[in-house]
């Protein structure tokens, strides 16, 4: 087994702490932002070019790469990494969240504010639904062709152990924080089964495929806005085990609360073992990344970075804007002067603004190279800090200046 997590530094005063997580294709050294490239690629990005800019890992996502190229092509390849031509650590999340998503047919969209209607049956304005929740999994319409297919805990286990990714997510029912408590009691129980037949599966997996590298399993805590429900799911998961069989880390998931993301996560955090790893799933604004650290999150991934620097947003030391305002056709400066990353090495906002304002290909390679960096550099960043015992005046001074604290909910 080549998966382990040792703990550096952790600080007194909080639940912040610096660690490295151990996999078979090398370390992570934590709090760590793990870019995602869904379908097995950072979207216009070369896999080379994330590893120049400083990526740890990456992670894929087992839904759209079980609809296509299917599980079985990156196990012939050698694994999701072998695949892409990625030599570092690999993470798949389990499909859980595409279920919801298709389920309720936001796509990519969730609210993340707790004050809404409540309402078990919700569903998007003029969308379909696609998902079907039941006791024993998911059946759902592929996005792709329409054609229909089944996930259980078991399919989702047999998946990501053929993509090979070093870190894996036990299958769950994510909630929108539209759906009343009464049915996040429901979809946590569901969870809560699910991540028992998610082990069982596993370790016969494990032993079934004993010529591959070790693949961590990590348990995902459900109970979207209530403390009761979310401290329950930390202990019930914390301490599972099933034929000897316990989770090497957890996921901290489902819809949440922005406004009470520090509590959510500290609610959980002072339950969960101390001496396994702590995944944010789906949080990556720079004012978050900030609560998650200091609540004890070790690890994060988001599609954010990358997703809006195709629009032309891009991050600075100073906030957020956009390169294709007029504003900035006649800027000769770098994106962020203080950014080490090639695009501000290398080209202008006024470069970037022409090239997004002409269509070319090449804007969002840039604007994602960037953003990418930004947000990897900032979360290193962090952790130096924990080192150095000046966190607290890092986040200030950060925070300070950082103007757009739109949150996730915003974008």
């Amino acid at each position: 087994m080549n998966f382990s997590f040792d703990i550096k530094h952790a600080q007194s005063h909080s639940l912040a702490r610096v660690g490295t997580i151990n996999t078979p294709h090398g370390p992570i050294q934590t709090p760590a932002f793990i870019p995602v490239g869904t379908r097995a690629s950072v979207k216009s990005v070369l896999p080379e070019a994330m590893a120049d800019l400083g990526a740890q890992a990456l992670l894929a996502n087992a839904y759209h790469l079980y609809l296509q190229p299917g599980p079985e092509i990156l196990d012939e390849a050698g694994g999701l990494g072998e695949f892409m031509n990625w030599p570092g650590p690999t993470v798949t999340d389990s499909g859980g969240f595409q279920v919801l998503s298709l389920g309720v047919g936001f796509k990519k969209v969730l609210a993340m504010d707790a004050d809404t209607f409540r309402d078990d049956d919700v569903i998007a304005q003029n969308k379909e639904r696609l998902a079907h929740v039941d006791d024993e999994g998911v059946t759902f319409k592929s996005h792709i062709d329409g054609s229909m297919h089944r996930f259980t805990p078991e399919v989702s286990m047999q998946v990501q152990h053929k993509i090979g990714a070093d870190i894996i997510f036990a299958f769950d029912e994510c909630t929108t924080l539209h759906n009343t408590r009464a049915y996040q009691i429901l979809a946590m129980e569901r969870t809560y089964a699910w991540a028992i037949r998610c082990l069982d599966e596993h370790k016969r997996l494990t032993d079934e495929r004993i010529d591959k590298p070790y693949q961590a399993l990590f348990g995902v805590i459900q109970g979207a806005q209530y403390e009761e429900l979310r401290k329950r799911a930390a202990t019930e998961l914390g301490g599972l085990e099933s034929d000897a069989q316990r989770f090497d880390g957890f996921g901290i998931g489902g819809a949440l609360d922005k406004s009470q993301l520090g509590t959510i996560i500290t609610w959980v955090n002072e339950i969960l073992p101390e001496d396994k790893p702590r995944h944010l799933l789906g949080i990556g604004a720079p004012e978050d990344l900030f609560v998650g650290v200091e609540n004890g999150i070790d690890t994060f991934d988001c599609v954010l970075a990358s997703r809006i620097a195709r629009t032309s947003a891009v991050y600075t030391m100073e906030g957020r804007f956009n390169l294709s305002n007029s504003g900035y056709k006649r800027d000769f400066t770098p994106i962020d002067d203080e950014c080490d990353c090639y695009t501000c090495a290398h080209y202008t906002r006024a470069y970037l603004h022409h090239v997004f304002r002409a269509k070319e290909l090449v804007a969002a390679t840039l604007a994602t190279i960037h953003n990418e960096r930004f947000i990897v550099r900032l979360v290193d960043q962090m952790r130096q800090a924990l080192l150095d015992g000046n966190f607290a005046e890092m986040k200030a001074d950060f925070l300070g200046r950082y103007t757009h604290r739109s949150g996730q909910s915003s974008n």
